[in-house]
């Protein structure tokens, strides 16, 4: 059984500040931290203000304010993991996983499970608006602004070949905007086929990739951004997109992860409780968590 412990990362600045910053107040407010008997590890919130005008050097808005937050919030990601606990960071947007891979590369070499609706491998002179949240697992696997990705000096944060990208459905984006494709030594397993596997198949096959005995990685983490759910049960999100994974899917796939023993930690992102209405997609979303971790 993990013994896990909760950090809160409100962080917006990769994103825009609409209200994702809120998520981990509502996942709190219905129950995640007592369902897991889960410490409270603190919350890590920026040190600097949301601005709005993209860096001219590195085209990418916030980037001075990221690199120093992904510090931060990489010491207190690290406290939790040297006292043998499992963290469960609570975004913020997706490009907190800059803090929870640092604080993994300071230790070794680690594997990411990245499941996100969108694949987020934009460099910056294509994403039409300079926005972390859209690049971040390309800045994870350095690649972008030096300021970004070679974070003290650990390039890269993740190698491709430790990577699983699992469940996006941006395909048509990624053309149209003319995103970096994924590399090929990094495991793809997008919407399409993980449906063609079955999602249980799916991710056991993405759980084997990571754990691979020819592969000298220490466990692997885990990315789960709430776009990655059907835009009929989680329309709270920023950038909607048609189609996505069940409630089930996405408990069956946490299942899986978790089951394999070489799960070392998880983040959850961008779910915006500002528009969630009627407050259904939070409670889908914290149900979902509880018992796919347990």
């Amino acid at each position: 059984m993990n013994r896990y412990a909760i950090i809160e990362a409100p962080s917006f600045l990769g994103l825009k500040p609409t209200g994702v910053d809120r998520l981990p107040t509502v996942l709190l407010r219905h129950g995640l931290a007592d369902e897991l008997h889960a410490r409270r590890a603190g919350r890590v919130v920026p040190a600097t203000a949301y601005d709005p005008e993209r860096d001219r050097e590195t085209l990418t808005l916030n980037a001075r304010g990221i690199a120093d937050y992904s510090v931060q919030l990489a010491d207190t990601v690290a406290d939790v993991v040297g006292r043998g606990e499992f963290p469960v960071l609570l975004g913020g947007d997706c490009s907190i996983l800059l803090g929870s891979s640092l604080a993994l590369r300071r230790r070794g070499r680690y594997g990411l499970l990245f499941i996100d609706g969108h694949a987020d491998f934009y460099q910056p002179e294509a994403n039409p608006n300079g926005e972390a949240a859209s690049m971040d697992l390309a800045f994870a696997t350095g690649r972008g602004p030096e300021l970004l990705t070679n974070l003290e000096g650990l390039r890269p944060l993740v190698r491709d070949e430790d990577v699983v990208a699992f469940g996006f459905r941006d395909a048509e984006e990624q053309r149209e905007y003319g995103s970096q494709p994924l590399p090929a030594q990094l495991l793809s397993l997008d919407l399409t086929e993980v449906r063609r596997l079955g999602v249980e198949r799916a991710a056991q096959r993405a759980v084997e990739y990571l754990t691979a005995s020819e592969r000298p990685t220490r466990g692997f983490f885990i990315h789960l951004d709430a776009d990655v759910v059907s835009d009929d049960l989680m329309p709270a999100v920023d950038y909607r997109i048609p189609d996505g994974l069940s409630w089930d899917e996405l408990r069956t796939v946490l299942k899986v992860a978790i089951a394999s023993g070489h799960a070392v930690g998880i983040e959850i992102t961008i779910y915006n409780p500002a528009l969630d209405a009627t407050g259904e997609s939070g409670r889908g979303l914290a149900r979902t968590l509880i018992d796919g971790l347990r």
